[in-house]
C-alpha cells in the first residue's frame, strides 16, 4: 500500500499528485516530467522521480528529503538530484550525513544550488527555470519549460524531402520555441508574477493561497504567505489554462475556501481553478 493518500489531478497527458496543507506537509509530483516540487514527508509514490525541486527548507516542505534519497538507494534507483536554495545545501548535507551514520549506509545525492535565473536540464527538451519568491530569504519557485522547434512560416507547405534538402544546405528552417508547462510558486507572499511571461503563460499554475478570511490578513503578512484579497486579482491577470490551489490553512475548510474563491474570481478565471485537497481529488486508500 502507498505510504500517502495523495490527491490526483489529470490534465491532458500530465498527472499532478500531491498533498498540501499549511504547516503540515507539501509535496507535488508530476511523474511525466520527472519532477517533484518539494518533498513533504517523502511519499513512496515519489521514489521513482529523479528530480526534487525544493523551494525552501521549512520542515513541512523538506522533512522527508533524507528518507526519499535513502529509499531510492534501497529500491535500486539511481542517485537523486535535489535543486534547492544555496543557503540550504550545507544543512541538507549535514542531515544526510547524520542519517547515513544512524542508518549505517551513506545516502547518495546530487545537491544543486538553485538561484534565480538558473536553468537545469531535466530531459533533453525539458528545463526547470528558477525564479525568486518571497518567503525565506532565498526561497525560489520553478517553471518547467519544454523546448521545441517551430518551422519558419516561409517554409510552410514544403514537402519533407524539400525540407531535408534545405537542412543539408545549412539553411535554418525552424525557430526555437519555449512552452512553459507547469509553474510551481511554493510558499510566497504576494509578488506580481504576471510580470514574468513564462509564469503568466504557463499551461498549469500551482499556487499557494493560505489565508481566506478578513481577520487573517496580518497572519498572511507575518508568515509571508498569500491572502485571497491579493491572490484573486493576481489570477485575473494571468493566462494560465489550469490553476491548482495549494497550502490551505486548517483554519479554513476546503468547502469554505472554494466558496470564497468563487465569490472573488470572475467566472472565466474560476472555471480554471481546482483546489488540490478537494475531496473529489482524493482516492481512499484500501488495505
Amino acid at each position: 500500500m502507498a505510504s500517502h493518500n495523495l490527491a490526483h489531478i489529470t490534465i491532458d497527458d500530465l498527472d499532478i499528485i500531491g498533498y498540501s496543507v499549511a504547516g503540515e506537509e507539501t509535496v507535488i509530483a508530476v511523474p511525466q516530467l520527472d519532477v517533484c516540487f518539494d518533498i513533504g514527508k517523502a511519499p513512496d509514490q515519489c521514489v521513482p522521480i529523479n528530480h526534487v525541486l525544493l523551494t525552501h527548507g521549512h520542515m513541512d516542505h523538506a522533512a522527508g528529503i533524507a528518507y526519499h534519497l535513502s529509499h531510492r538507494q534501497f529500491c535500486g534507483q539511481a542517485q537523486g538530484t535535489v535543486l534547492t536554495p544555496p543557503s540550504t545545501i550545507e544543512s541538507i548535507r549535514q542531515i544526510l550525513d547524520a542519517w547515513g551514520r544512524l542508518d549505517g549506509s551513506r545516502i547518495p545525492a546530487n545537491l544543486v544550488p538553485a538561484r534565480p535565473g538558473d536553468e537545469y536540464r531535466i530531459k533533453p527538451n525539458l528545463i526547470a527555470r528558477v525564479f525568486p519568491t518571497k518567503h525565506t530569504h532565498d526561497a525560489v519557485g520553478y517553471c518547467v519549460i519544454e523546448h521545441r522547434k517551430k518551422l519558419k512560416p516561409e517554409y510552410d507547405g514544403l514537402s519533407g524531402p524539400e525540407l531535408v534538402t534545405l537542412k543539408k544546405q545549412g539553411v535554418t528552417i525552424d525557430n526555437p520555441v519555449e512552452i512553459p508547462l507547469v509553474t510551481y510558486l511554493g510558499d510566497t507572499q504576494y509578488v506580481d508574477f504576471s510580470q514574468l511571461d513564462y509564469i503568466k503563460n504557463s499551461k498549469i499554475l500551482i499556487a499557494e493561497c493560505t489565508f481566506f478570511e478578513d481577520e487573517h490578513t496580518e497572519r498572511a503578512d507575518a508568515g509571508r504567505h498569500m491572502h485571497i484579497d491579493e491572490f484573486a486579482p493576481l489570477l485575473e491577470r494571468m493566462n494560465n489554462q489550469h490553476i491548482i490551489i495549494t497550502h490551505l490553512s486548517r483554519r479554513t475548510g476546503v468547502g469554505q475556501a472554494k466558496q470564497l474563491l468563487r465569490n472573488a474570481l470572475s467566472k472565466e478565471t474560476h472555471r480554471k481553478v481546482t483546489v488540490l485537497m478537494d475531496r473529489k481529488n482524493l482516492t481512499p486508500q484500501t488495505g
